[in-house]
């Protein structure tokens, strides 16, 4: 049974492919000014890849900002449950998720089976999510994926206390200003953004084992930032982009076989 799970999110748009309860492709691509088109791009480009047509196929479920335009889609699914579903793949024993994307974070509580017990999501403000990074790495001339690695030669300790965006990148313009240097400004951002996270994860009964997912779980100074701020271990998946997607799949192939 080949099951495809497509998490079109806001910024990336990830797709995978399940046969039974093996991964047998997955992707990962910017989502644009065109998700619909991407969509389709993802499932052509994985029916070329695997060989497979879509009469192959036997369910394809769609997750993510972008799951009801997705044409081809068999079922929308909640992202929320579909990440649940994806971490426990990884770790069965994982009990708290917290999921950083682009535009929005989330704090999702899971039992042994991966379903969800309760979540707590922001949405509304930029200054907890993958955003803030993008302004940072703009404003300090540098690009997103090299922001973990700079953060790591921080010497000093520095505090951003915007609580918006837009004020947060004049403050970062102003520590410029006064000669602060870059790798204690990006680990000053780290930490303000680990503090939004704590903030989440104080309002659910979590637990440990924490996993860390999203795009902005590739970043190296964020996982220590927050694990640091949480005052726990936080576990990253080899590839954190997948889970949303690989939810669908699971949920795609498990309503089958009911």
């Amino acid at each position: 049974m080949i099951t495809i799970g497509i998490d079109l999110g806001s910024r990336m748009s990830k797709i995978v492919v399940l046969d039974d309860n093996k991964i047998i492709y997955s992707n990962v691509t910017d989502t644009g000014v065109n998700p619909k088109k991407v969509a389709e791009t993802l499932l052509n480009n994985a029916l070329g890849e695997t060989s497979l047509s879509i009469s192959d196929i036997t369910n394809i479920y769609s997750t993510g900002y972008g799951r009801n335009i997705v044409p081809f889609s068999d079922k929308r699914i909640s992202e929320i449950s579909c990440h649940a579903r994806g971490v426990n793949y990884f770790f069965s024993d994982a009990r708290t998720i917290i999921d950083i994307g682009g535009q929005d974070s989330k704090i999702i509580i899971i039992d042994e089976k991966g379903h969800v017990k309760d979540f707590v999501m922001n949405d509304r403000c930029a200054a907890g999510t993958g955003k803030f990074l993008e302004v940072t790495a703009t404003t300090l001339e540098t690009t997103i994926d090299k922001l973990g690695d700079i953060s790591q030669l921080s010497t000093k300790k520095l505090d951003i206390n915007s609580t918006c965006v837009v004020f947060a990148e004049s403050e970062i313009i102003g520590l410029i200003a006064e000669g602060y240097k870059k790798p204690n400004i990006i680990n000053a951002v780290h930490r303000s953004i680990a503090k939004r996270t704590k903030n989440l994860v104080s309002q659910l009964h979590w637990q440990k084992p924490i996993v860390f997912t999203g795009g902005v779980a590739k970043n190296t100074g964020m996982q220590i930032a927050i694990s640091e701020v949480v005052g726990a271990e936080v576990i990253v998946p080899e590839n954190s982009f997948i889970t949303g997607a690989l939810g669908a799949a699971i949920f795609a192939k498990e309503n089958i076989v009911k």
